[in-house]
């Protein structure tokens, strides 16, 4: 009773906030701020989700979010899980050094590479375009160590009988390996399109054109130094960002947990 009680309370402390983000902007403007404990709001209205989607540009900014997303998780994958395939079963010169330095780069926060990151861009003249969003991450440290982690796991026998067979590497790779890995090739593109989907300061500093706008940026359209803030039509816009990223997820979580767990899919 006491383990089932404290699940409860930390599964009531985590839904809260989402919780008051549907309560929030489904509610009149005039009963947003209230004084005591209200539930529900005496009324629900859709007035916020209309606002939202005219005056952000929802929909366009959710279209850019989405091919920002799709681009860089695409050229993620496409370097980091041979990457990670070479460093987990090939032998190369230098190959511990190399990961040594992969290793180090998960140290440098993505903050920290982003005023040089900003002006080699801006020297190839590529700032305020699509790929200024997306070339920066065409590869990530962390996913390498992650699907690699995974591979490592994979015995080497299997690996053996199917060069026996006369599999080369890349048919190694794409009818042994990526079947293999697919729950930590699914965790990693979860946690890609998670970061990617709600970044803020690197679209804020690249994406000028409105028209360049991903769903992190159209939500500061809310936001006024004058007028303060609507968090009606704020948090409705967030919710509706927020299904895409939750469906996802549900379609995904067995996989994302073995991901996580080692390889073990659990109910």
């Amino acid at each position: 009773m006491l383990r089932w009680l404290l699940v409860a309370v930390a599964v009531t402390a985590s839904l809260f906030p989402f919780y008051w983000m549907m309560r929030t902007s489904l509610a009149p403007t005039d009963e947003i701020f209230f004084a005591g404990i209200d539930p529900l709001p005496s009324s629900l209205t859709l007035d916020n989700y209309v606002r939202a989607w005219n005056e952000a540009h929802l929909g366009r900014a959710m279209l850019n979010g989405g091919v920002v997303v799709l681009g860089i998780l695409a050229l993620q994958l496409f370097t980091c899980i041979p990457a990670a395939y070479a460093f987990a079963k090939l032998r190369f010169p230098a190959r511990n050094l190399l990961y040594g330095l992969m290793l180090v780069a998960l140290l440098v926060p993505t903050q920290a590479r982003a005023v040089p990151m900003f002006l080699a861009l801006s020297q190839l003249d590529l700032v305020n375009t699509l790929a200024s969003l997306i070339v920066p991450f065409a590869t990530s440290a962390f996913g390498l160590f992650l699907i690699r982690q995974y591979i490592v796991t994979i015995p080497d026998a299997l690996l053996e009988a199917a060069r026996m067979d006369g599999l080369g590497h890349l048919s190694i790779l794409f009818k042994l390996i990526i079947p293999l890995a697919r729950p930590a090739i699914l965790t990693f593109v979860l946690f890609s399109v998670f970061a990617h989907w709600n970044d803020y300061l690197w679209p804020l500093l690249v994406a000028r054109d409105p028209g360049l706008y991903t769903p992190p940026l159209a939500l500061a359209v809310f936001q006024n130094a004058e007028l303060g803030i609507d968090y009606g039509a704020l948090t409705a816009a967030a919710a509706m960002i927020t299904v895409p990223v939750l469906v996802l997820f549900l379609f995904v979580r067995r996989r994302f947990v073995a991901g996580l767990s080692g390889g073990e899919l659990v109910g």
